[in-house]
């Protein structure tokens, strides 16, 4: 190993490499030692500033001229746009030129990098990460209507019996292809959004290491590709076929049944952005004056807990029993089902696919119920599962409790765990031990989760890392604050229940309190939100699910 390089040698002069060095001149960015000193001095050809090695400053890094190979290159060529040393200023080759100072030049230069930075990671790349999300909830506005669609699809077929069911199998068919066609486009037009994301990503750890490096050389020749990327990337839009139906007529069947109006998927051209100060993203539906209640159902439940969307008109509750009920908005029972274990259930979420899934906290399982037919997904060892959601990739998150009453979060893409949030960067809990927790995904992907026993909101990014802890009002010392149910809609907003006193707090994505909903609640528990933004919210004691509109 070189000497030099040795972590158990001295630092030796650049110059004789024998001895150890004591200075350091600034302007040719080299170590010298006693000795060498006087030699280097005597170079008059160019200028010197040797200083103690300990007083040194931190030295722009000089490029070498490709034509003098013993100068540094210390102007700048304006017409030429490139470095130049002092015998090139000099001689008749940039004669007539404008020559600036290349510290000059490398501050202006760094500037513009910075600026350009600064774009990519507050204004471009947040753009492609909105997006990301939005195709996200397309895709499960577009499963939503997908499944009604083959909801009525049925239905038809049911009326028609034996004689349509070979046209209800042509008709499934071809909306599951227009489907996978649609899905397939969204897909395709979300991985050309992320590859972009990536270029980003890249160009700005490029900047980075640029700036960081104070490369002269690389500093100069960075061009800006900013402008490339502030036309968005093409938006693809697509259009879910309607089901037109007629009246049975036994010789015209196929014809009876209804056709589905033609595939669409469109492809829309990406806006190119306005500068930095213009861009501006004003909340498309904004807060009612006053909430008001659009419709009660009555569960029946002593007490009840959970609430969980199907559709704008049909919700999934469960409470203190082992029953699990599909409610419409006139209290009617449309479905019911007993969980496996005949314990209660801890807590239900809907999935994208319109499947139910449940907590067990006495055999410590989540279960998915498909067509009526429940499969145990996860078991778990040592841990106890709490409330559970589903997000709009599909996975689930699940609150666990341990024997030694830890708490976490845990990700889960069907049986197979993807991720654990349990700990700060400083390793410290994020959550109370043991107690009430609920949880909810926000569209901006942040993981909120509502800490009844910690009196507190507790909302991570997607990696985990911790961006804020909402612990009530701050002008509000009398009444305590402990929250339970938590949603979030399409706006970001953080919705949670504080049933101690009787209201629905409504927080915007990074934490700040935006005021109550009241519409004379009692004990709010279970919230969610449906496609429509209209909310959910189920009452403990009077055990009616209350519909909601507040945006």
């Amino acid at each position: 190993m070189h000497p030099r390089r040795s972590a158990q040698e001295v630092l030796l002069c650049d110059l004789c490499e024998t001895v150890p060095l004591q200075s350091h001149c600034e302007l040719c960015n080299i170590n010298l030692c006693v000795n060498c000193v006087g030699k280097h001095l005597s170079d008059l050809s160019k200028r010197h500033n040797v200083v103690p090695f300990l007083q040194r400053k931190a030295t722009p890094n000089y490029h070498k001229c490709p034509d003098h190979a013993d100068k540094h290159c210390e102007f700048y060529c304006e017409k030429c746009d490139i470095p130049v040393c002092s015998t090139c200023v000099t001689s008749g080759k940039h004669k007539g030129h404008e020559i600036s100072d290349i510290l000059e030049k490398l501050s202006a230069k760094t500037e513009s990098l910075q600026k350009d930075l600064e774009e990519l990671e507050t204004k471009i790349y947040p753009r492609y990460e909105e997006m990301v999300s939005n195709v996200q909830t397309e895709k499960a506005e577009l499963e939503r209507k997908y499944w009604k669609l083959t909801t009525d699809a049925n239905e038809q077929g049911e009326i028609l019996h034996r004689e349509i069911t070979a046209i209800v199998n042509q008709r499934k068919s071809a909306i599951t292809e227009m489907k996978t066609k649609q899905l397939d486009a969204l897909n395709k037009n979300t991985e050309e959004i992320t590859q972009k994301m990536a270029e980003l990503k890249q160009i700005m750890s490029d900047l980075k290491s640029i700036l960081k490096s104070n490369d002269v050389s690389l500093t100069s020749t960075y061009k800006s590709r900013n402008c490339e990327f502030k036309t968005l990337p093409p938006k693809v839009r697509v259009t879910v076929p309607s089901l037109s139906a007629q009246k049975i007529n036994k010789d015209q069947l196929n014809e009876m049944f209804g056709s589905l109006s033609p595939l669409s998927i469109n492809t829309e051209h990406g806006d190119t952005m306005k500068s930095a100060e213009a861009v501006s993203s004003p909340p498309v539906k904004p807060l009612l004056d006053e909430p008001r209640v659009t419709a009660t159902i009555d569960t029946g439940y002593s007490p009840l807990h959970s609430v969980g969307c199907l559709s704008e008109d049909q919700v999934w509750t469960c409470g203190y029993n082992k029953t699990m009920k599909l409610l419409n908005l006139q209290s009617a029972l449309l479905t019911s089902i007993q969980t496996k274990s005949g314990r209660i259930p801890e807590d239900i979420a809907v999935t994208r696919d319109g499947d139910l899934v449940y907590t067990d906290y006495s055999n410590n399982t989540v279960n998915l119920i498909k067509n009526k037919q429940i499969q145990t997904v996860i078991t778990l060892q040592g841990w106890r599962p709490g409330y559970v959601c589903c997000t709009g990739a599909n996975d689930l998150l699940v609150i666990m409790i341990s024997d030694r009453k830890q708490s976490k979060v845990v990700r889960y893409s069907g049986s197979t765990e993807k991720q654990s949030i349990q700990f700060d960067d400083q390793g410290c809990p994020l959550y109370s031990s043991g107690g009430y927790k609920y949880l909810s995904e926000n569209r901006n992907l942040d993981i909120c989760v509502a800490d009844y026993t910690a009196s507190a909101v507790v909302v991570v990014n997607q990696s985990g890392k911790l961006r804020f802890r909402h612990t009530g009002h701050p002008s509000n010392t009398e009444q305590s604050f402990n929250p339970r149910g938590i949603t979030t809609d399409s706006q970001s907003h953080i919705l949670t229940a504080d049933p101690n006193n009787h209201r629905i707090y409504i927080l915007d994505q990074d934490g700040q309190f935006l005021r109550y909903i009241h519409c004379d609640l009692y004990y709010p528990w279970g919230l969610c939100v449906d496609i429509r933004d209209n909310l959910f919210v189920a009452e403990e004691f009077t055990a009616k699910v209350k519909k909601i509109q507040y945006l």
